[in-house]
């Protein structure tokens, strides 16, 4: 039985970045056929830790933190929605779209990882948020994604509000942001080493290739 690589993905459900990045590594897994191979674990990272219940405009919030123009920012959203075409994701920016606040969605993530469902979840809330225009700060719309994978909701919701999955998540960030770790996404691989941005295809195909060799 062949060595398995870990794989841990540091992102957040509101960075368009980190969906790109995913699917270009996951095509690199599949050319590779090395899926058997891989244990892929997502971990959080808040973008905005401290935005308040009900979101900000997202064209405000970028000019604030990245002093923006609309015709940076439009550039920009031209710019995403291209790349995420080129890997098969449809980014659907709209002009009321708000940044908002995703500690809850990190403390579903991690209760769908316990249950096998982690990636499934993350893509789930990834379309919610770029693709249906949908407010991933909501918890209904959280734990409707939540039942739509096939998980239950009652115990989903529970989670949300136990004090003890929160602090979890906070303790995990810290961890992740301790190692370094500042810019989303970042893969690390087998907790040693780590790209981060959105890197293409044959970049995340290099470093798998060599740890495999390493094994």
């Amino acid at each position: 039985m062949s060595k398995k690589i870990q794989l841990d993905i540091v992102s957040d459900v509101v960075c368009p970045w980190c969906i790109i990045g995913y699917k270009n590594l996951q095509k690199a897994i599949d050319e590779l056929g090395v899926e058997e191979q891989i244990e892929l674990q997502w971990q959080p990272f808040e973008l905005n830790p401290n935005m308040p219940a009900e979101g900000q405009n997202l064209r405000e919030h970028v000019a604030e933190k990245y002093g923006s123009s609309l015709e940076e920012s439009n550039q920009a959203r031209i710019n995403i929605g291209q790349r995420g075409a080129e890997v098969g994701f449809n980014f659907n920016f709209f002009e009321e779209m708000k940044i908002v606040n995703t500690r809850d969605a990190h403390i579903l993530l991690e209760y769908a990882y316990e249950k096998g469902k982690q990636t499934e979840l993350k893509l789930a809330l990834f379309s919610a948020a770029f693709t249906d225009q949908k407010d991933v700060s909501n918890r209904e719309t959280l734990l409707a994604e939540v039942v739509n994978i096939g998980l239950d909701g009652e115990e989903a919701s529970a989670r949300l509000t136990t004090q003890a999955y929160l602090d979890q998540v906070v303790d995990n960030e810290r961890y992740w942001q301790g190692l370094g770790i500042s810019a989303v996404p970042t893969v690390v691989f087998n907790r040693q080493s780590a790209l981060s941005g959105a890197q293409p295809v044959e970049a995340y195909k290099q470093v798998i290739t060599e740890l495999l060799a390493e094994a």
